[in-house]
Order: structure tokens, then sequence, then C-alpha cells
């Protein structure tokens, strides 16, 4: 009889330990996917979060029609649904960024990786419609410092950055997407036209 309740105390146990897991995954997933909300308001951040009617305006601005390479430009921005960037040269800030994207990279697929020197460059993608098209870009840039001889100023304050994370979101064409990482001046999108 003993035996019974016992088993039937680890089973009780073991059920309210389960349903809990399950309870906590969602949380875990919401962590996962605010790491840019988590810092937008950091003053030891850089944050950038561009509208996609942004695009869609820079899209029209001096780009002519005409020219299939410039429309099929113009068509790659005007589908970017959401981009958002962190710049920190916080130590801290920089490892909990890295250990995010460690995390949201286990559901993405590595396009890339560059090491060179104590820094490291890695592209995930999620894939799209088709193999020249993705749903989202990851890019993550880790020990820049190293290669930056002068510090810049980010809000009045001299530093040099550590750790750069982008996130693009839509219907993106690989094929276009280096031209507008060198557009917007993003560290390491020179990489991508390497890659095609």
């Amino acid at each position: 009889m003993n035996t019974i309740k016992l088993n039937t105390e680890k089973m009780k146990t073991r059920l309210i330990v389960f349903v809990m897991a399950i309870m906590l995954m969602p949380l875990a997933g919401m962590a996962q996917k605010n790491i840019f909300d988590k810092y937008s308001d950091d003053p030891n951040v850089t944050y950038v979060n561009i509208k996609p009617k942004m695009f869609q305006m820079i899209a029209k601005v001096g780009v002519d029609t005409s020219d299939p390479e410039a429309k099929a430009f113009m068509d790659m921005v005007k589908s970017i649904t959401s981009f958002k960037t962190i710049v920190t040269d916080n130590k801290d800030i920089s490892s909990d960024i890295s250990k995010w994207v460690k995390s949201r990279s286990s559901s993405l697929e590595e396009l890339m990786e560059v090491r060179d020197d104590g820094s490291e460059v890695k592209f995930y993608v999620k894939e799209g419609r088709d193999a020249d098209h993705v749903e989202e870009l990851l890019i993550f840039v880790n020990g820049i410092d190293k290669h930056m001889d002068d510090k810049i100023q980010i809000n009045g304050k001299e530093r040099k950055i550590e750790t750069v994370v982008v996130s693009f979101t839509g219907d993106i064409d690989l094929n276009e997407i280096s031209k507008l990482t060198d557009k917007m001046n993003i560290p390491a999108g020179e990489h991508l036209e390497k890659n095609k």
C-alpha cells in the first residue's frame, strides 16, 4: 500500500514539474524575442528601429525606375517589414546579446561566419519563398573594437563599438541585401557581397 502511495506522489510531482515546464516555455520564447525591447531605452546602447514606411520613403528617393537593377533594389527595400539594431560597447550587454543570438540561432540557418583576429561576424537566415529570398536576416558582429583605431561619438560620449546585432524581416532578396547594408553602412555588410 505504501509503495502505491509513494508511486502516486512521484507521479504527481512529475506531472506538476511537466505542467510548469510547459507553462514557462512561452515566457522563454518571449525573452528570446525581446532583446531589442530589453535594451531599447538603455543609455549604454545605440538602438535603431526603422518602420516599413521609412523603407518605402527611402525606396522612392532618387531611384531611376527605368533601371532594372534600381527597380529590383527598390522592390526589396519596400518588402522589409522590420529593421532593428543594437550597437554597444558595454561588456555585460554584449554578453547578453551573444547569449540571445546563440539561442535565437537554433531556429535559423547559419549562412556564413567570419572570424578574424578576435572578432567574429555571423549571418543567420530564416528561409523564405525560394532559395534567393529569406523571411529574416540576423547579422551579429562581436569584437569589432579590436579593429577600431579611434573612438566614435555616441550620445555625446566617446565609445568603441564592441557588439552589433541587426535584424531584418520581410521578403528579403539575398541578391539585393548587400547593396542595402552597404548604403546603410552596417558593419560587416560587405561580407554578404563576397558570399554571393
